[in-house]
């Protein structure tokens, strides 16, 4: 048997609470053996990966990715290579492309896009409603066969309760897992960043945090009553979180998420009129920017990228009218990292809430032992580098870091042990 030898690694893995500088032996895309060499068999490769950080694969719970129908923004291949360089071994993909996720035939064309494409592996997620309208129940029963591994409707209402108990009733029948956005149009139709003070003083329209509350404890209560598996996709209010815990408290099966870009930012960055802080859901106050960041240390909320690629045009129109969203992939590690560097969270921490709580929410295996599959990011914290337009693999270059020096660098990424990055 011949060996891939990762030698003197920090490895970094949550689920057995390890971290320790070690060996790591691969064979047949699977960890052989670590901390001792093999009793047989020879070394086919090395890597000194000496002052490196090796830590699971990041999973990701939701990224827009625009292919097919709208190539503008980027395809398949660019962003799974920019995830891939980001650090993500897995990534599910919105079910918002042109055409909707909702039928097999998408799903099908998405995965063998991604197979081809041999960067990052897709997750799709179907579309809970014919053409997201929120109206019509889409097959997820055939979507779910077809591939797709769990149901969304992106960001797009649901017409009304009713429709959403039927979903959920669906879904639960067939123990298929929901992803679900708590957004009440209502209250949030018009707005384009967080109600409050900054919004008030630039005269931009607002969004409310009860539009997430409201809609939220809306959710829990049909989940409450249909036993469904349910995932609250990109929370980003602080009593959200306490409305989680209690859900948990009662029994309920959710889970929840939170974007980077909401740990990273607070509504003061729109200040300017920046459309790169045009994002839904939007930047917060700084109070509750914290309140996201303790829930996540404390492992109750996943961190997603809400990946959203846009063309330039599409971010030059006056900041309410851009369309809203922020490029992620591409270096998201080394952003991610900065909760470390200002001490806000653990490297274990943050590497929980990036693959093992995002591998529990979709029941997967994401772990650095003896015999998993080694889905893993090899990660330099010393290196530094400036992001170019030219660095970015990416269709949309609606980079926070554009321009700007990185530090830390994604050295490597494997799936199954192969290197795709």
């Amino acid at each position: 048997m011949r060996y891939l030898h990762i030698a003197n690694a920090r490895v970094i893995n949550p689920q057995t609470q390890t971290d320790e500088i070690t060996d790591v032996f691969v064979a047949d895309g699977r960890i052989a053996t670590l901390g001792r060499r093999p009793d047989a068999g020879e070394i086919e490769h090395t890597i000194d990966a000496t002052g490196q950080w090796l830590m699971p694969g990041l999973i990701d719970l939701g990224g827009h990715i625009p292919e097919p129908g709208y190539n503008q923004k980027g395809s398949i291949a660019s962003e799974t290579e920019a995830a891939a360089r980001g650090g993500f071994t897995h990534i599910c993909s919105l079910p918002d492309t042109k055409p909707v996720a909702d039928t097999s035939a998408v799903v099908k064309l998405i995965l063998e896009k991604a197979s081809k494409a041999g960067f990052s592996r897709v997750l799709p997620l179907g579309a809970m409603t014919q053409d997201l309208a929120g109206e019509q129940l889409a097959s997820i029963y055939t979507l779910s066969e077809a591939g797709a591994v769990a149901m969304s409707n992106a960001r797009r209402p649901v017409k009304n309760s009713y429709v959403l108990r039927r979903l959920m009733e669906y879904a639960a029948t067939y123990d298929i897992p929901l992803f679900l956005n708590a957004n009440d149009l209502s209250l949030s139709g018009g707005g384009c960043m967080h109600e409050g003070p900054v919004a008030t003083r630039m005269g931009l329209p607002g969004i409310p945090e009860t539009a997430e509350t409201i809609a939220l404890a809306q959710i829990l209560l049909l989940v409450e009553q249909t036993g469904v598996r349910a995932h609250i996709s990109q929370i980003t209010c602080r009593r959200s979180v306490s409305m989680l815990q209690q859900a948990l408290e009662n029994g309920l099966r959710v889970t929840a998420d939170t974007p980077l870009a909401n740990l990273l930012y607070t509504h003061e960055a729109v200040t300017g009129y920046d459309s790169l802080y045009n994002v839904q859901p939007p930047l917060r106050s700084e109070r509750v920017r914290e309140a996201l960041v303790q829930a996540v240390a404390r492992g109750e909320l996943a961190i997603s990228s809400n990946h959203s690629p846009h063309e330039i045009a599409a971010k030059k129109a006056p900041f309410s009218d851009a369309e809203p969203g922020m490029s992620q992939y591409d270096a998201f590690l080394p952003q991610a990292m900065t909760l470390v560097s200002r001490e806000e969270l653990t490297v274990e921490q943050l590497v929980r809430a990036l693959s093992l709580t995002p591998a529990n929410v979709l029941g997967l295996s994401q772990s650095l032992t003896e015999g998993a599959d080694f889905n893993a990011v090899l990660y330099d914290p010393r290196g530094e580098y400036t992001l170019t337009a030219s660095e970015i693999a990416s269709g949309g270059h609606n980079h926070p870091l554009l321009n700007r020096t990185v530090s830390g660098k994604v050295a490597q990424v494997f799936l199954e042990g192969c290197r795709i990055s």
